[in-house]
C-alpha cells in the first residue's frame, strides 16, 4: 500500500468525524500496488446514512476536509449505503480488490 500510517490514520479518522463510527474505508486502486508510483488516492465509503443530501454535503467536506490535511492530491471518493439503487460493480471491486483502513 502507498499510503503512511499518517494518510492511513488521517483518512480513518476524518471519515469517522463525518460519517460517523460505524463508517468504513476502503483504499482500492493503483495505490494498493506498491510496484506502481503516483496515481489518485481512491477511497469506497460504506456508511448507514441514508439521507441523500447528507451523504452529497458530507462527501464534499470529506473531499475538502483531506485535502486540508493531506494536501493538494486527486481524490476518488465513492459511497455506498443501505438504500443504494444503483450499485455499479467498481463498488464490489473496490471491496474485493482493497484495503480496508
Amino acid at each position: 500500500m502507498r499510503l503512511s500510517e499518517w494518510q492511513r490514520k488521517v483518512i480513518r479518522e476524518t471519515v469517522i468525524q463525518i460519517f460517523g463510527e460505524t463508517a468504513k474505508v476502503w483504499l482500492f486502486g493503483s495505490r494498493v500496488d506498491n510496484l506502481k508510483r503516483g496515481g489518485d488516492i481512491d477511497l469506497l465509503i460504506e456508511t448507514d446514512n441514508q439521507d441523500v443530501s447528507k451523504l452529497v454535503q458530507a462527501e464534499i467536506k470529506l473531499s475538502t476536509q483531506l485535502q486540508l490535511k493531506l494536501g493538494e492530491q486527486r481524490i476518488n471518493i465513492l459511497i455506498d449505503y443501505p438504500t443504494r439503487l444503483n450499485r455499479p460493480p467498481i463498488f464490489e471491486i473496490a471491496k474485493q480488490t482493497g484495503i480496508l483502513l
